[in-house]
């Protein structure tokens, strides 16, 4: 019943937040002020980690390279400091928990949450438009800092009207109500401006000949879990504008049974060699699980930039059959993947199987259960105990012969045998 019930959800997002706090810091406004917050060691080669309001307007984008910028345009370069961003980000967030409590709280990132109002709106003598306005008017009061807010019955409308609308409009607030969809969320494009949709994905999707979210929501469903899974079937859910999930159940996922893997890779990679790492990593995970008889019901994949980027995603997918299949388990990976990458250098990649199920008191599915499922099941268990035996490196696969590869070098620091 929860989840059916129709909510008022905030979405609120700190404006050009590196810029703003470097101009807050300076006492400059930076929506006429132009500043870049960049690396100036790296000489023009350096992304552009944000902007100001003041030179997006004039074109100049962020995470781009400040060769990139127009010789006519002048502008300040400050390099960045994380310190200063996480203090004014946790002032924020006090600010939020002064109107609703942790449980209605969703930190998305350093500059963006998520707050469930729903049940304060009578307290407050208040509708949600009012409230959202007021919360601005006290991050601005407390900060200097601008926010904008969508407000939605769920928290994909919430997130996409900010994200589409709300940075135009006065206020800087705007509200996506079911009668909204057609109009404005069918009328998306390109793709990518889309919650949840990543420039990769955007490239699959033109090449089934959807470009609006229109023809996204009007495609069949079924023929996209075919292509995507389960993660089809989110994305026609999310292109008409449904979307079942509450701040709480990122909450339980988080504190849930899980295994996790990641890494720091010792130099950058990118969208054409980073898949080999997730899928070797992938492959430590999975044995892991057969290891102790689990599987996964909720897979999850992180990436994290380059250190002068300082940012990254992490994403989940929750399946409907759990899973230990290294095929199954990297094929979501690499959706997630592709729905969320941004184009720049990888440095850390975390891979998550989360909400795990002993196998014994896993019920079996015989639809899903298929003849490939088994066979790899089989040959796994052939693996494991070569592995075990011989050691982990006796046995890898020829892309652990890369270059780009770590998994011979990682065997060896952690030891030959299962941990």
């Amino acid at each position: 019943m929860e989840h059916n019930f129709k909510r008022s959800i905030l979405c609120i997002d700190l404006k050009s937040f590196f810029a703003s706090c470097e101009c807050v810091e300076r006492g400059l406004n930076p929506f006429t002020y132009p500043l870049v917050v960049a690396n100036k060691k790296q000489g023009q080669g350096a992304i552009t980690l944000a902007v100001t309001p003041y030179l997006k307007e004039q074109g100049v984008k962020s995470r781009g390279r400040l060769y990139e910028i127009p010789k006519n345009i002048k502008y300040d370069i400050v390099n960045p400091q994380m310190s200063l961003y996480v203090t004014k980000s946790k002032e924020v967030i006090s600010i939020y928990l002064d109107f609703v409590s942790e449980e209605d709280l969703l930190v998305y990132s350093i500059d963006e949450c998520f707050l469930d109002v729903t049940h304060y709106l009578k307290m407050y003598k208040k509708t949600d438009y009012e409230l959202a306005l007021e919360i601005l008017k006290t991050i601005y009061e407390k900060t200097g800092l601008t926010a904008t807010c969508g407000i939605g019955s769920n928290m994909l409308l919430a997130k996409v009207g900010m994200d589409i609308e709300a940075k135009h409009n006065k206020d800087n607030i705007a509200k996506w109500e079911d009668n909204d969809i057609k109009e404005k969320l069918w009328a998306i494009t390109p793709l990518s401006k889309m919650w949840g949709i990543g420039k990769q994905m955007e490239q699959n999707l033109n090449k089934m000949g959807i470009y609006k979210i229109g023809d996204l929501a009007n495609y069949n469903p079924l023929e996209l879990k075919d292509k995507f899974g389960i993660m089809g079937i989110e994305l026609w859910n999310h292109a008409n504008g449904i979307d079942t999930s509450i701040i709480k159940d990122y909450k339980k996922i988080a504190k849930s049974e899980s295994y996790s893997h990641s890494q720091v890779l010792f130099k950058d990679y990118n969208e054409n060699n980073i898949k080999i790492i997730i899928s070797e990593m992938v492959d430590v995970i999975t044995a892991r699980m057969r290891e102790h008889k689990k599987r996964a019901r909720c897979i999850g994949l992180g990436i994290g930039y380059s250190k002068d980027i300082n940012d990254g995603f992490y994403h989940q997918i929750k399946l409907d059959i759990s899973t230990n299949s290294a095929i199954e388990i990297l094929k979501y990976c690499l959706i997630i993947f592709d729905k969320f990458y941004e184009y720049l250098p990888i440095r850390k990649v975390t891979v998550t199987c989360a909400e795990l199920e002993k196998i014994e008191n896993t019920q079996l599915n015989l639809f899903a259960e298929d003849d490939t499922s088994l066979q790899e099941g089989m040959v796994n268990e052939v693996i494991d105990k070569i592995k075990t035996k011989f050691g982990k490196n006796s046995l890898i696969k020829a892309t652990s012969l890369l270059n780009d590869s770590t998994a011979i070098e990682r065997n060896k620091k952690i030891g030959g045998h299962f941990e």
